[in-house]
């Protein structure tokens, strides 16, 4: 496994906030997808990068979805590792990993009433299945043995840990709650542990 292409692209968020990637692609990775890494901010001197492994969201990422949280986390993760310097990690592994169709299906099962990890259950899906072995390659191949990790998911960090890389410390992403996710965020909270601080109801 090794880098295959680093190309500079300008990036610009619909509230106005700029900034520029070095976008990295990869050969040999584990599960054969076409993973990118962003190079943000000035890696070099951060020492130990701050990392973002961001999974793909089509519906929150592109069109704004208010379902989910991933829209606001990904900007966000942008900001603060181009300040740090290091890496957000943007990984094909839509719906935690169950695919598109199958997130839109989880989705009408929701609106039945079921939480978003009881939909996945009903479709025959695991609450969570992602694999970050393709991650950690990226990380290797990028020369960052050490990192410090930019999430409120513990599985993240044990995965890493469990594929060699050296978590240093976790730092938390904030909490983007509204009225349409709150009911999605909770569930993280109670079936995978997120550490996410939700305002009790008022």
């Amino acid at each position: 496994m090794q880098v295959r292409t680093r190309v500079i692209v300008p990036l610009e968020f619909p509230d106005g906030y700029h900034t520029t990637a070095e976008v990295i692609t990869f050969t040999g990775l584990a599960d054969g997808k076409e993973h990118l890494a962003l190079a943000l901010g000035d890696v070099a001197e951060a020492g130990v990068p701050l990392v973002r492994m961001h999974s793909e969201c089509m519906t929150g990422d592109v069109f704004g979805s208010q379902r989910c949280d991933c829209g606001p986390q990904l900007r966000e993760a942008v900001e603060q590792i181009a300040e740090t310097g290091g890496y957000l990690l943007y990984l094909r592994q839509e719906g935690r990993g169950i695919g598109l169709y199958a997130k839109l299906d989880a989705y009408a099962l929701q609106d039945l009433g079921m939480d978003t990890y009881e939909a996945n259950r009903a479709l025959g899906h695991g609450d969570d299945e992602r694999d970050y072995t393709a991650a950690a390659q990226m990380l290797q191949a990028l020369g960052a043995p050490t990192v410090d990790l930019l999430t409120n998911n513990p599985d993240k960090s044990r995965q890493l840990r469990d594929l060699g890389v050296e978590v240093r410390a976790v730092r938390r992403t904030g909490v983007h709650a509204s009225p349409v996710n709150v009911r999605y965020l909770q569930a993280k909270v109670t079936h995978t542990q997120h550490t996410i601080d939700l305002a009790p109801a008022s």
